[in-house]
């Protein structure tokens, strides 16, 4: 058995091969040779590629390591989210998504609302400000679970950073008959494995941490069973929702340095939230990996240890307050996405869709030395206050 970060290192890498590069180049191919038969494991560019197949084996090492596993990249991913979700509902069925999630989920609910698709949403109870437990908002999917097709679970989730019990959810599920699918985005495999909790899919957004540069638009979903992988595949080729080879290489690459950036990351995100817990002017402090944080107790148990992700969350007094902190800050980028090397911070409401106060920051730690971070958010937060 090897570790996380030697995993990284070698997943999906072909076998040596003298005079030959460890990761071959990107396979750039509308079309590949095929003489008699249309068979063979590659034969045109929207079905197959090469670069996909070294990157998906290397994804499926990572979410999987100890069992087979079947792993469908995507060009994005909201590719990989809406492939799971439209190639298992149908019309009449009914789908359970979550209360707090990413962004673009209410657009999702609209158009499978459009083609009869029962959309269910739990009621989530904030827990920013009192910090109670996150109980309530697990209880609140598990009673409305019942005839679903699909239950839809995002831990930790985005923004919010709640942390949902995913075995606790999934045998639920099951017990009813419904299919698990789990946004791993924000803790990847190296800090939560969804397919061990009993998930049937784990759905990533490879945009964000896994590959960690801000360079590259990706989506995948790793899962068990092949007729499921077999759906999302077909899904993929039908609509043409595939990856590019460049894209997909340039994934492969980063996933070598994976566990030191998951890890640096962590280690600043902790140190960030652990400070800001001491500033007045910040309210509903949110980290999986601060003791007091409602879900910590629970990320202990369901998380890789010390890997609670690199984002914090926290409010401000109001939008002026955001705007000036995020405009004094000198080693953070005011973008969105998370997960990168480089730390970003945004007043997540710009975008609108999300629950959440006008002075509500999401701040993605990137791998900055933790203390020189530190000192830049308690400058900036110094100099918002005039």
């Amino acid at each position: 058995m090897t570790g996380d970060g030697t995993r990284a290192v070698r997943a999906g890498l072909p076998e040596p091969k003298a005079h030959e590069p460890a990761l071959p180049g990107p396979v750039f191919a509308a079309h590949f040779h095929l003489p008699g038969e249309a068979t063979g494991p590659y034969t045109y560019g929207r079905d197959t590629n090469p670069t996909w197949t070294r990157l998906e084996a290397a994804i499926g090492e990572l979410e999987s390591p100890d069992e087979p596993a079947h792993t469908v990249t995507f060009a994005s991913g909201m590719a990989a989210i809406t492939a799971v979700l439209f190639s298992q509902l149908r019309t009449g069925d009914a789908v359970v998504l979550p209360g707090d999630g990413y962004q673009l989920l209410p657009a999702v609910r609209a158009r499978l609302e459009s083609y009869g698709i029962e959309v269910r949403t739990p009621h989530r109870p904030s827990t920013r400000a009192s910090h109670t437990p996150v109980d309530a908002a697990l209880d609140a999917q598990l009673g409305i679970l019942e005839g679903a097709r699909l239950l839809w679970i995002e831990t930790p989730s985005n923004p919010g950073l709640d942390v949902y019990d995913i075995r606790r959810l999934a045998d639920a599920a099951h017990a009813r008959g419904a299919l698990v699918a789990v946004d791993n985005t924000l803790a990847t495999p190296l800090g939560q494995r969804p397919l061990d909790l009993g998930a049937d899919l784990s759905v990533a957004s490879g945009t964000k941490a896994l590959t960690g540069h801000g360079d590259v638009l990706l989506g995948y979903v790793t899962t068990r069973d092949a007729a499921l992988a077999d759906d999302v595949r077909l899904w993929r080729k039908t609509v043409g929702a595939i990856p590019g080879p460049m894209e997909s290489w340039l994934a492969h690459r980063s996933l070598a340095t994976l566990a030191l950036r998951v890890r640096q990351q962590a280690d600043g995100a902790l140190a960030l939230a652990t400070a800001l817990a001491d500033r007045p002017e910040v309210t509903g402090l949110r980290h999986p990996g601060l003791p007091s944080d409602p879900s910590h107790a629970l990320a202990v148990r369901q998380m890789r240890p010390g890997r609670f992700g690199c984002v914090v969350s926290f409010v401000l007094p109001d939008k002026a307050y955001a705007e000036r902190f995020l405009a004094a800050l000198t080693l953070v980028d005011d973008a969105t996405s998370f997960g990168g090397v480089r730390s970003t911070a945004e007043r997540r409401a710009r975008w609108g869709g999300d629950d959440i106060p006008e002075g509500f920051v999401r701040f993605s730690v990137g791998v900055e030395e933790p203390e020189d971070l530190v000192a830049d958010v308690l400058r900036a937060l110094d100099a918002a206050k005039a």
